[in-house]
Parts: C-alpha cells; structure tokens; sequence
C-alpha cells in the first residue's frame, strides 16, 4: 500500500513540474508544436526569414517615392499638427483620438516625402517583426509578413481625390500605427503566463485603455487574443473552460467597453460608430464600401495568422518554401497594382498645384504637356496652365496651343473644383473674399490643414486685416515646418509696403482694385471666373487682359468686342497676341458689324483662316466629331479651331 502510494505521489509530483515547466515557457503548453523550422541551411533561413521582407519593404519605399511623391506632400499640406497642448486636448475628445494625434505627427513629415516614407517603413518593419513573434510565423513562410504591409499600402494608395474629402485626419499613418500597437498588444498576451488568470486580465485591462486611445486598432487586439486563446496551451487541467472564458472576456469586453465611453466620456462620437472609431468614414455622395476592403482584408489577414498559431509544419522541402514565396510575393505585388489609384490627370493636378506655389510656371505648363495622344485634361487642369500662361504674360499667343478637353476626375463621387483647386485659383486672381470663404467653410467641414491657413494668412495680408493675419501666423509658427513661412510674413504686419515687393503677391495687386465682393459661386469655380471677369473692366492693363482672355472663352461675340476695344486703348501701338487677333478677324467675317479692313492683321492670322474654312468646306458632310483629328494637327493651336470644334465643356 505504501509503495502505490508512493508511485501516486511520485506521479502527481511529475504532473506539476511538466505544467510548471508549459507555463514559464511564455505560456506555451508542453502539446503546443515547436516554432516550425524547414529543412534550409541557417543562411537561407536567414534570407528568406528577414531578407526577403526586407527587400519587399524597401521595393515599396521605391514605388511609392518615385510614384507618389507629389501625392505624400500634398496630404501634409492638408494635414495639421500643432504643438500645443489645446491641440492634444482637441484630439482627446472622441475615442481613437490619441491615434489620430500620432497620425496627424507623423504625416506632417511628408513635407520631405522621402523622410516621411522613411517613417512610415520603419513602423512597418516594426509591425513584421510584431507579426512574426505574435503568432510564431516560421522563416520558411516570411513572404507573408508582407501581407498585411501591402494592405495598410493600399489604405494610403488607393485614396485619389479622398484626401480632399475624407474627416480623420492623419489617416496615413493612423491605420498603420494602429495596427502596430495591436499586433504588439497580441505578442504581449501570448508571452504572458496563463496562470492566475492573467491573460484574461491582460485582455480586459487591454481593451479598457486600447479602446480610448486607439478606437477600433483596439478591439481588433482584443478579437485576436481571444482566436489566439483557442490555438494556444494554457498549463490548465481544464482547457475547454479557460477557453471559453478567455472567449466570454473577449466579447464582454469588446461589446461593453465602447458602450461605457460612450455614455460616459466620449459623448461626441455618434452611437453608429463607436465601434469603428480612427477609420475612415467613406460616406460622401453615398456609401462607397470598397474602399474599407483592404481594412477587412487586414483584419482577416491578421485573424488567420492567429487561428494558423501552432499548425505550422517543422519541414518544407526547399522547393515549396522557394515556390510559395513567389507565390505570395507575385500575388501582393498584383494586388498592389489593382489596388494602386492609376489617374495620371490626378498626379498632374498634384504636380502643377506644387509647382503653383513655388512659382515655377515652367513646370505647371511642362507637366500638362505630357498628356498622352488619347488623353483629355481636367478643368483644373486646363486653369492652371491659363494661369501659367497669364502670369507669364503668353496667354494671348499660346492659350490654345495647349489641348483642351473636360475630362472628369476619376472619383465614385462628384468632385468640385471648389474644394479641390478653387482656393489657389481665387487666391491667384485676386478674389480673395472667395478664397477665404472657401478656406473658412472647408476647415470647419472637413478639418483645418496647413493649405488653408497658409491661404487665410496672405488674404488677410493683401486685405489689410493684420490682426486677423496676426492669429493665422501664431497658428503655424506653432507647426514644424511651417514655423519659417509664418516668420517671413509677420514683417507685413507693420509694414505693409512689403507687400508690394513680394513675388507673389505682387501680380495680384493689379487685381485688388475691381469688385470682390462674396455672392455665390454655385461651386463652378471656372464659370464664375469667365462671367465674373468679361463682364468687368479696368484701366489697369493686367487686369483688363484677364478680362480680355475671360471675354474670349466665353464665346460671346458683343462682350469681346467690348474687351478688346478696351484692351486695345490700353495698349495703344503695341503688338496684339495672335489669339485676340483670331478672334476679331473670325467675328469680323461672321456678323460683319465691326469694320476689320483697318486693323493690321498678321498675315499668319489670315491666312489660317482661309485655310480653315476652306478645309471645313470639303468636311462639310462630316460631323464635327469626325472631323476634330482631321483638323486637329494643322489647326488645333488657332481660336478658329476652338470656336468651331471645341464644344460641351463640362465644369464641376
């Protein structure tokens, strides 16, 4: 009796050192499978294991520079971060707050696109790294470390026009420092022991200080660890019950912890959405649900990693591990390119807003020569190569050398040219009173960025309104990057004549002497712009050629005559640009009511003419359409051409 007895103790003694010994291993139970390893050498472990990520990452990093550079500068631009504390307390009000905080930090370093991308690299090799030891991913199966890198790419790729559009602010960086934290907030569950209940309380303290500071990043730490619950030994007699209660504490904690904040802190958050706090809200113009895809995707990613914890084999012959590789490498990299917004016209607006604000005309109206055969710019487009044209006083000669066209912006919504260029255009012509409305009316609607409040300050400038001008520089002095740009203007506060050396502000004072005076531009920037202009007149001679150059597009026969009768006093013996000489010389011979026999006319004017009519003759049964690429290549840089070809011009 004794010696059973023995045995028995001897037995249990054996049960409690091999469940010591589960639980101290960072809680992994003795029949939980050891971390896989293949049968490669230790080098190719090694390069297939963090090499391989390594060089996708950096493969990523290239593309997104060389094809999105304009794309990064222009989100930070419209992006905000200030250092101050009543700027974090603003954040703070609403759950996930604090990472939109961090995201709106880390963007503002775009402003060098190649250190904000630099940044951006580095949390996603943090995230790897997190990825690989959360859920024990093995060497031989490395490539798909970057699969939820390529999601969170698509995230910020896949955007276009959204960046005008989307309220959260600092969501480039905002779904990747989310998913980060989450990742690592998983990693430190799994190490954790199982004894005592501490997963379980880890989990519930998690989702409690999580949720607040990062919204939904949090709960999704919370769904994982309880997937990971299932996969995972856990040094307890009863396995099934502790599994099931890791489960109960998950859903408890995911349910009811945002419900608390909402009641009783983040009041602000709208009910609908407390469980999808620091995403994106893709509602404008109707629910556009595809763009949360790579959102979903990610999570599912990341839930089958946690489900797949513990199944991986301990060998794959070489083959397999070389063949999957590529697999899953060709299969982000076809991804990423469906994923990848592809409308150059978007770029070229990005391209020539950039090159507006540096004054290099040069490259706005070298960026919109590189339309393609079969391409049509933008409205956008088409104003800021005027533009161009006008400060570099060539508008009369070459404003329709360029190709004209109404292409629409590649969006599943209606874009307005009033939120997406209105601001420089206004600003650069010298309506100030509807650059700033537009600036005040979209900071309250879709966030104030560093692109608006750069606006309001030289509005109020060249309006005189000092100390309103006063309240916009003490605002970006509070910046980065934009503390030296709020310096060099705060001398025009008591000195006002600075203004009039200023090179940029200097053309626009020619325009400070007609109306501006606020009614309504029903958001077609450009259609308010040619009324706005032709119907006015100014002794100043820019100012009336603007008038001029309106007059001509559109259309109306009596009011050019009315402009350029002016325009022609005002530059009395000078030479007339060949488009206002087309245009007369045409209106001369279609109403016959002005008396053209007088005025000199270049020989190259008429001649183009004569040609044109005489050509649209023998087209006379063709329709205007089928006849646009046959006159396109001798005609197409005349206002001849434009008159009678160019028709159906679509605003927006």
């Amino acid at each position: 009796m004794n010696d059973k007895k023995l045995k028995k103790d001897k037995s249990v003694k054996a049960h409690d050192a091999a469940t010591h010994l589960s639980t101290s291993q960072h809680g992994r139970s003795a029949s939980s499978a050891p971390v896989a390893q293949s049968g490669l050498s230790p080098l190719m472990r090694t390069v297939i294991g963090w090499v391989l990520p390594v060089l996708g990452l950096v493969a990523i990093a290239v593309a997104l520079l060389a094809y999105d550079s304009d794309f990064l500068f222009r989100v930070q631009e419209l992006n905000l971060f200030l250092y101050t504390p009543l700027f974090f307390e603003q954040q703070m009000v609403v759950s996930g707050g604090f990472l939109t905080w961090l995201g709106t930090y880390f963007t503002q370093y775009f402003y060098h696109p190649w250190l904000g991308v630099a940044l951006l690299s580095l949390w996603w090799m943090l995230l790897m790294w997190f990825t690989k030891r959360a859920f024990r991913l093995p060497a031989y199966a490395s490539a798909l470390l970057l699969v939820p890198v390529v999601m969170l790419l698509i995230t910020v790729v896949d955007m276009g026009y959204w960046i005008f559009y989307l309220k959260l602010r600092g969501h480039v960086f905002a779904a990747t420092i989310g998913t980060t934290v989450a990742v690592g907030l998983v990693w430190l569950y799994r190490v954790l022991s199982a004894r005592f209940q501490l997963r379980n309380l880890f989990m519930l303290l998690s989702t409690v200080v999580a949720y607040p500071l990062l919204g939904y990043y949090g709960l999704m730490a919370t769904g994982l660890m309880a997937l990971l619950a299932w996969r995972m030994g856990n040094g307890l007699r009863d396995q099934l019950l502790s599994k099931v209660v890791a489960t109960i504490v998950a859903v408890v904690a995911i349910i009811f912890v945002p419900l608390v904040c909402y009641r009783y802190v983040y009041c602000q958050t709208p009910e609908s959405g407390i469980y999808t706090t620091a995403l994106p809200i893709y509602t404008f113009y109707g629910e556009h649900n595809s763009y949360y895809l790579p959102f979903e995707l990610l999570t599912l990613v990341l839930a089958l990693f946690a489900l797949a914890y513990g199944s991986w084999r301990k060998t794959v012959r070489r083959s397999y591990v070389v063949l999957g590789n590529i697999a899953v490498l060709a299969i982000l990299v076809v991804g990423a390119w469906m994923g990848w917004y592809k409308d150059n016209n978007f770029r070229r607006e990005l391209i020539m807003t950039h090159a507006v604000e540096d004054l290099d005309w040069d490259k706005v109206l070298q960026t919109y020569q590189t339309l393609g055969e079969n391409e049509e710019p933008t409205r956008m487009m088409w104003m800021l190569k005027n533009l161009a044209l006008f400060r570099q006083g060539t508008a009369g000669d070459n404003m329709y050398y360029y190709k004209n066209g109404s292409a629409a912006p590649d969006a599943p919504f209606q874009v307005r040219l009033s939120q997406t260029g209105a601001k420089l255009i206004y600003y650069h012509y010298g309506k100030l009173n509807f650059c700033y409305r537009w600036c005040l009316e979209d900071g309250v609607e879709y966030g104030w960025c560093v692109d608006y409040l750069k606006y309001m300050l030289k509005c109020s400038i060249l309006n005189g309104e000092m100390k309103v001008a006063k309240k916009y520089i003490d605002l970006l002095k509070a910046t980065k990057y934009y503390k030296d740009y709020a310096e060099h203007y705060e001398p025009y506060l008591t000195n006002r004549s600075l203004v009039k050396h200023d090179v940029e502000m200097k053309p626009i004072l020619h325009f400070l002497s007609g109306p501006d005076v606020l009614t309504s531009d029903n958001s077609l920037v450009e259609l308010y712009l040619i009324n706005n202009f032709s119907n006015d007149n100014s002794n100043d001679p820019v100012y009336q050629e603007a008038c001029l150059q309106a007059a001509l597009q559109s259309k109306q026969i009596p009011v050019f005559w009315t402009q350029f009768s002016k325009y022609a006093n005002l530059h009395n013996g000078q030479r007339m640009p060949i488009h206002y000489q087309e245009a007369a010389y045409l209106y001369g011979h279609l109403e016959n009511k002005i008396d053209i026999s007088h005025m000199p006319f270049d020989e190259e004017v008429k001649k183009n003419y004569d040609d044109f009519m005489a050509a649209a003759q023998e087209m006379g049964e063709m329709t205007e359409e089928q006849m646009k690429p046959l006159l396109y290549p001798r005609f197409g840089g005349t206002f001849y051409y434009e008159y009678f070809l160019i028709r159906g011009l679509k605003s927006y």
